[in-house]
This record gives structure tokens, C-alpha cells and sequence, in this order.
């Protein structure tokens, strides 16, 4: 018999019942309700709900690469770190051991311990660690992360990066964090005056998430691409560039000038092919001294450089008296305010010479003349004007000064014959030059070739050579050109310590007193030694300008022996890699005798060519077995012994030993093998990375570090 059910239970059960529909009916009655007002208390909650789903994130861009004109990467983004350690305890990893933390970061950032303990005390949930924790690269980062120090993390960034250091860094410029968006803005060079081009656009993306913050299928809402920067390509050449780079670091550590000023031009076109400065500066380090690029932005007095003008004016007139004569020495000079100024050359026993001779030997006193009584006041200075003296040149470089010409009182309009009384700048005398080399046409100087839009492949600006006027005819081209190649070759001449064997060169020297509080400095050191030089004479491919500002000279020692160890190896090189024949074959030229002509070895065994070139006194250097396929120098160029010559084979190729190899070795290595280049320091390479025998390949980093030989290496050197 089953026991009856208690009627107390059926009803409760029944009132729970009922009191579970009454609330289930008011909630979904409250969603239904929901449902179609989509709204409470004057809340749109599909608005609400969409803005928790929405996530925008920024897509990075890159600002603008800047590249020579063969290619190579000046200036470009890479990766990089911001440092940060958690102090929360509440944090999942938090600092734990601060003393530690302190001790083992304070080596890597360069920071007192004391200093780091200071800011890990802080009663904050997160710091940073000023500028000493921003901007790392990726070994630093990497040194970090392997002490696994508990709460410190990184966030990833970008920075700016120069792959040479100080190569043509004024010319470049360099980069920082400037305005509110805190992107990198240009405050000096390139740089700085196509900011405009260069600077990326960020692009958004908006989306829906899940709890997460992983995008939803179908979730972009929004979607603004990023825009790269545009790429910026210059007239640079990077081989001849480096040239002049290790030459102008030799110098400037020998001599200890106050200032050094180099151009390499192509007068044909007016682009500059290498411009460097000294001192100067890593943008990377940025530990620069000076924000003026003295090549354009500083004007002095050229001494007797500017005599190739004033020869070039006369010979066109129609009034040089090449072979009068003239009794050297002084001369006197009368100007407007009843005083009587004296004219010196800076050799007073020469005795009666011809004016052509005054050319050769330097006079003031020939030059003085000509001024005075042949060309006069007016007819000068219009060639001071149509030279391009009397106005900027427009090159494409922020901040190029202009002359600053003192042509009221007679005497100093005779001393501007021969360089003084007025100052110029040095690209103002470079392009007055290709006026000389280019049979009167002279070229308005230019370093930027293009500007190349690397999302489209587009150009978007493009600098083509420009006339910027023609003061001279041919014939007082040609004419010039002969007397400036006596300056180098006769036994008089000023120059003959630039007279390069194998090669043709013509220039004029310079010799221009400093001035300072309206009185002239004395002191054999106090001086600006300068030399303009181009070749070949009958067809000039390069002008070179080199101006050192008072170095350290011994005794005895002449002005034109730092301005040469500039001005050879760099006019030396830059012809050979332009593939300029030799033009002296005769019995004493001992280096055209010894230079050796370089065969193509293309397609024949290495080991082969490493056999045949070693045996003509070269010195092969292997990258990879089998057959060549590339090769530097180029065939046909002629070298001098023991050059390095790349052979790059068809087989594996592997890293050679590159220890003892200068720069331009490196980057010629770099360039064969399609090698992306990382130079720290400057001299010769004391390590290299990958190490010897390492395989290697195109866009692999070459990581090499250069150190400058000290004591007795240095004076061998």
C-alpha cells in the first residue's frame, strides 16, 4: 500500500512553480522589450555594445629610405625597444629583486646603479627608463632578456638607423622625436629638407573582437592602409664617397686641422659624387659638434684658387699678357681713400717673369696687374657674377650661404684677383670650376637624383643637370685647362705634389690668410691650404676641391702635403672606378709600368683565376668555388699591386677573412655579394661577423668593426 502525498508539498511545489514563470516572464518580457527599444534609461545599447566589440589598432609605416646612387642604404628603420620593468605586485611578473635588477642593467644601459634603484623605487605600477632605455637594438635587447630578470619586458619600436656612421653625415643629416605624433622628424641634411617626402603615414584598422581582442570573422569595419615614406636616391657615390671618407679620417687624425672641406663632382652634369666634412659626426651617436655643413654653409677667402678666374676672364677678354713680363715682388696699389696699399708675393726673388709664369709660380703681384691694368674693376666683377660668385648656386641642400664680396675700395677690388678681400663658399667655386672643365658651360650643382614613391614605383621628383650659365668660351677653356696642367708639371709649379702618375691631373693651389677682428692671423699654420683639381686635362670627368684649414704642420713642412693626402688617393681611385685610361706611357712612369690591367674572368674556374691573378703580383681573394661569375674591380680597369681582387663563384659562397681590410675593400665585399652592411668605428677591420668560413648570402648582414691603427702602426701607416 503506497503512502497518500502531503498535500503541503504539492502546494508549495506548485508556488514555486508559478513564482519561477512570473520571473522567467519578466525577464523575458524585459528582453523583448530590450529587443525593440534597443535602449535604457536613454542608453543605446547597440552603440554601447559595438564599442566594447570595436578594437582600432595602428598599423606601422616606415619612413622613407635614403640611398646612394648605385643603391646602397644610407638611412632606414629598423627594429628597436623600449625598455620597462612592472613594480606592481598585483602584476603577474613584477621586479622582485630590485638591488640585483639594478646590477645586472646598470653595465648594458650605461646608467649608475644608484640611478636605476631610484627609478625602481618608485611607487608606480610601471616604469621606464628615460632615454637610456629607449631606442634599443635588438642585441641589447637580447643581452637583457637572456638575465631573465623578473617584470622587465620591452615594447617593439623603430628607430633610425645609418649603416655607415660617419659617412657623408652632413650631407644626410639625421633624425629625432619632434612633434606631437611623435614621429621621426629631420633636423638636418636630407633629412631635414625633404622631411616632407620622406615621413610614412600610419595606417588604422578597425575591427570587431572577441573577449580576447582577436579579430572576428568578417569583423574589419575599417581599414586605412599604411603609406611607406618616399625613398630618397642621391648623387652620392659610395665607393668613391668611402674613398674620400678614410682619406679625410687619416688627415684629420695626423694633422689636427680646425676644419677640413671636400667635393667630388661630375662637371658634366653638376652632381656631386662625394661631399665631406671635418669634424664630423655618427648620426647614430649623434654626438655632433657644429649643425654646419661648411662645404655650402661657410664662406671664406679662397686665396689662389680664385687666380684660375681671373685667368679665365682675361683670356676670354682678349687681355692676358701670357708671355709679357713683369718684375715680381710687390706692387703698389692706390685706392679711393688716399692710402697706398702694397702687394706681396709670397716669393719676392723671382725677378722679372713672364705672366704665364705668375700663373705657374702663384703671384699676387701678376694678378694684381692683370685686375689693375688690363681687365679693370667692371669688366672683373661681371666674370665674379657670370662665374655664379655673386649668388647662391641652388643646390639641393638646406642652408647654402651665400658670398660675402667686398669690391668697394680699389685695393679691394684688386686683391679679389687674387682671393682675397672676399669670401666664397665651396660648392660656389666647385661649380665655377665646371665651367673650366666643361669647355664654358658650367653646371648648377646638385646630390639629390630622385625622389621614388616605393608603394607605386612611381618617381615623384626627379633633378636633372641644369646649365647655370657659360662665362667662358671653348677656346679660353682649353686654354686655361693647359696653364692649369703646368701648375702641376712644371719644376716651378705650385702643384707638382698632386701630379699623379698615369693620370693627367691640372689644378691650382691656394694658399688664403684667415681673418679674424679685421686684422689678418700670422703663423705658418694660419692658413686655409686648398687645391682645385680635375682630370683628365682635355676632357675633365671629375673636379675635386679639397680645403684644410690650419693644421698642426711640422717644420718646414708644407701646406699642400695634407691637402695632396687627401686630394691623390681620392682623384686616384674615383679614375679608376670610373674606368679612366691612364694617359702617361712613357719610360719614367714607374706606376703606369707597374699598374696592371684586370682580364674578365667570367665563366672560367676560380681557382684558375686566384692562380693567373696572383701571379701578376695581385692578390684574389675567393667567395664560393667553381666558376666566376662576378667580379671586383671590374675587367679592364687597371689596378697597382697587391689589390684586392673578389672573385665571386657559382658554388657555396663563404666568408674570407676580412681582418686588416680597409672600408672601401669592405664595401666593395658588401656590393659583390649582395650584402647588407653594419660599420662601427673607422680604420680597418679588427671584427667581422659572419666569421671566417661562414656561409653566406644576399641580404645577410655584415656586421664589421673598424679600429684605427695607434703608436708605431700609425706612423708606417
Amino acid at each position: 500500500m503506497f503512502p497518500r502525498k502531503n498535500k503541503t508539498i504539492n502546494r508549495w511545489a506548485a508556488f514555486l512553480a508559478l513564482c519561477f514563470m512570473l520571473v522567467f516572464a519578466t525577464i523575458f518580457g524585459r528582453f523583448v522589450f530590450l529587443a525593440e527599444a534597443k535602449e535604457v534609461d536613454g542608453h543605446d545599447l547597440v552603440k554601447i555594445g559595438k564599442n566594447n566589440w570595436t578594437q582600432v589598432k595602428v598599423v606601422d609605416a616606415e619612413r622613407g629610405k635614403i640611398l646612394s646612387r648605385n643603391g646602397d642604404v644610407l638611412a632606414r628603420d629598423v627594429p628597436a625597444y623600449d625598455l620597462y620593468a612592472v613594480l606592481s605586485h598585483k602584476a603577474p611578473s613584477y621586479v622582485k629583486d630590485k638591488e640585483k635588477t639594478a646590477r645586472e642593467l646598470a653595465p648594458i644601459l650605461k646608467m649608475k646603479e644608484t640611478d636605476i634603484l631610484k627609478i625602481l623605487n618608485k611607487p608606480l605600477y610601471q616604469v621606464e627608463f628615460g632615454v637610456h632605455g629607449q631606442k634599443l637594438d635588438a642585441d641589447t635587447m637580447e643581452r637583457i632578456k637572456n638575465l631573465h630578470l623578473p617584470g622587465i619586458g620591452f615594447i617593439r619600436d623603430s628607430k633610425r638607423y645609418y649603416p655607415n656612421g660617419t659617412f657623408a653625415s652632413y650631407v644626410i643629416g639625421f633624425t629625432n622625436h619632434l612633434d606631437d605624433a611623435d614621429k621621426e622628424v629631420g633636423v638636418l641634411g636630407i633629412e631635414k629638407s625633404l622631411n616632407s617626402y620622406l615621413t610614412e603615414q600610419d595606417g588604422l584598422i578597425k575591427f570587431y573582437s572577441d573577449r580576447n581582442g582577436d579579430i572576428l570573422p568578417d569583423g574589419v569595419k575599417d581599414l586605412k592602409k599604411p603609406k611607406n615614406g618616399d625613398d630618397v636616391y642621391l648623387t652620392i657615390d659610395r665607393r668613391i664617397q668611402t674613398v674620400l671618407e678614410d682619406a679625410m679620417d687619416r688627415v684629420y687624425e695626423k694633422y689636427d686641422p680646425k676644419r677640413m672641406i671636400a667635393i667630388v663632382c661630375d662637371p658634366k652634369t653638376g652632381a656631386i659624387l662625394a661631399m665631406s666634412d671635418r669634424p664630423t659626426f655618427d648620426p647614430n651617436e649623434r654626438n655632433i659638434q657644429g649643425y654646419t655643413n661648411d662645404a655650402i654653409s661657410t664662406p671664406y677667402e679662397p686665396g689662389s684658387v680664385m687666380k684660375t678666374f681671373t685667368l679665365a676672364a682675361a683670356i676670354n677678354e682678349g687681355v692676358w699678357p701670357g708671355t709679357q713680363t713683369f718684375k715680381s715682388g710687390a706692387y703698389e696699389v692706390k685706392d679711393g681713400r688716399s692710402t697706398v696699399a702694397t702687394i706681396h708675393d709670397w716669393i719676392r726673388n723671382w725677378g722679372t717673369i713672364t705672366f704665364n709664369d705668375g700663373f705657374i709660380r702663384s703671384s699676387n703681384v701678376a694678378f694684381s696687374i692683370v685686375e689693375d691694368k688690363y681687365l679693370g674693376p667692371d669688366r672683373f666683377y661681371k666674370y665674379l657674377e657670370r662665374f655664379g660668385f655673386t649668388k647662391k648656386t641652388g643646390i639641393d641642400l638646406p642652408k647654402e650661404a651665400d658670398s660675402r664680396i667686398n669690391f668697394k675700395w680699389h685695393t679691394d677690388q684688386v686683391m679679389n684677383s687674387f682671393g682675397q678681400a672676399s669670401a666664397f663658399t665651396a660648392i660656389q667655386i666647385v661649380q665655377a670650376a665646371t665651367a673650366i672643365a666643361n669647355d664654358g658651360k658650367m653646371m648648377r650643382p646638385y646630390i639629390i637624383q630622385k625622389v621614388v614613391d616605393p608603394n607605386s614605383g612611381k618617381t615623384v621628383l626627379a633633378h636633372k643637370p641644369a646649365v647655370a650659365g657659360r662665362p667662358i668660351t671653348k677656346e679660353t677653356a682649353e686654354k686655361v685647362r693647359e696653364l692649369m696642367r703646368k701648375v702641376v708639371t712644371d719644376k716651378n709649379g705650385t702643384g707638382t705634389r698632386y701630379n699623379l702618375k698615369g693620370y693627367d691631373v691640372i689644378g691650382k693651389t691656394g694658399t688664403a690668410q684667415i681673418s679674424m677682428n679685421g686684422q689678418y692671423l700670422t703663423g705658418e699654420d694660419n692658413y686655409i691650404f686648398s687645391f682645385l683639381g680635375m682630370a683628365p686635362k682635355n676632357d675633365p670627368k671629375l673636379v675635386v676641391y679639397i680645403a684644410i684649414d690650419r693644421p698642426h704642420l711640422k717644420p718646414l713642412q708644407a701646406g699642400s702635403e695634407p691637402v695632396s693626402e687627401v686630394f691623390n688617393p681620392v682623384m686616384q681611385n674615383a679614375l679608376q672606378y670610373l674606368k679612366v685610361e691612364p694617359t702617361q706611357t712613357d719610360a719614367t712612369d714607374h706606376a703606369a709600368q707597374k699598374a696592371v690591367r684586370i682580364d674578365d674572368w667570367t665563366g672560367k674556374p676560380v681557382d684558375e683565376a686566384v692562380k693567373a691573378l696572383a701571379g701578376q703580383g695581385l692578390h684574389p681573394v675567393a667567395i664560393g668555388n667553381g666558376t666566376v661569375r662576378a667580379q671586383l674591380p671590374q675587367p679592364g680597369v687597371s689596378v697597382l699591386p697587391n689589390t684586392k681582387i673578389l672573385l665571386l663563384g657559382t658554388g657555396e659562397e663563404r666568408m674570407p677573412d676580412i681582418t686588416g681590410w680597409s672600408l672601401s675593400e669592405v664595401l666593395q665585399l658588401s656590393r659583390l655579394t649582395e650584402m647588407e652592411t653594419a660599420v662601427t668605428g673607422d680604420g680597418y677591420v679588427v671584427s667581422q661577423k659572419p666569421a671566417k668560413g661562414a656561409a653566406i648570402g644576399s641580404g645577410q648582414v655584415l656586421d664589421v668593426k673598424l679600429k684605427r691603427p695607434s703608436g708605431a702602426a700609425a706612423k708606417d701607416e
